[in-house]
């Protein structure tokens, strides 16, 4: 089994925000994938969906915890399904890859991203894979700020074709390998 988690905050407040763009691309890969309908798992405090890539067994989750304190949900769906943590995607921004750009890497520091340092410190470790999409570009506020804030009408194009990269390279991470898809995802 793998697992795939999007990362966010929960609550129509922040929808479409960039800090929820990993939630955002969870969603939609479930969507694409025709997995069920998220449903609340109350042990992980997360929407769950679960369903099959090829012959692999999928969950994707979407803590309803804030950002900051994914790692609970995080690490307890990891705990029950018996997942390691390098059979493991988080979904998250980056303000230091530009809005349009992305990269999936793994075992990288967190950089100062919260939900990732969460993560890390409930996994006990940063071997993992991360879809790292971008939300930067020109900083003239802080990123407490920037990350609450809507996408223009051009990024949300750029968006767009990041969520559609995102989900074809996420498949090709499950079905084949993540190496596999770091080559094309990241050039």
């Amino acid at each position: 089994m793998k697992l795939i988690a999007g990362l966010g905050n929960p609550g129509p407040e922040y929808e479409y925000t960039r800090h929820n763009i990993g939630r955002e691309i969870a969603q939609a890969i479930r969507k694409t994938w025709d997995f069920p309908d998220f449903r609340f798992e109350k042990k992980w405090n997360a929407e769950v969906s679960e369903g099959k890539i090829g012959k692999t067994k999928m969950l994707i989750i979407l803590p309803d915890t804030f950002m900051n304190k994914s790692g609970g949900a995080v690490s307890a769906a990891l705990r029950f399904y018996k997942v390691k943590p390098k059979e493991f995607f988080a979904i998250h921004d980056d303000a230091d890859i530009l809005a349009g750009s992305a990269k999936l890497s793994f075992g990288k520091r967190s950089a100062g991203h919260k939900g990732v340092e969460s993560v890390m410190r409930a996994l006990k470790t940063r071997e993992f894979w991360r879809f790292r999409i971008g939300i930067g570009g020109k900083r003239d506020i802080p990123a407490e700020k920037m990350v609450l804030r809507k996408w223009t009408p051009d990024e949300k194009r750029a968006v767009a074709k990041i969520i559609k990269r995102t989900i074809e390279a996420a498949e090709i991470a499950i079905s084949k390998n993540p190496e596999r898809a770091m080559n094309t995802y990241n050039s």
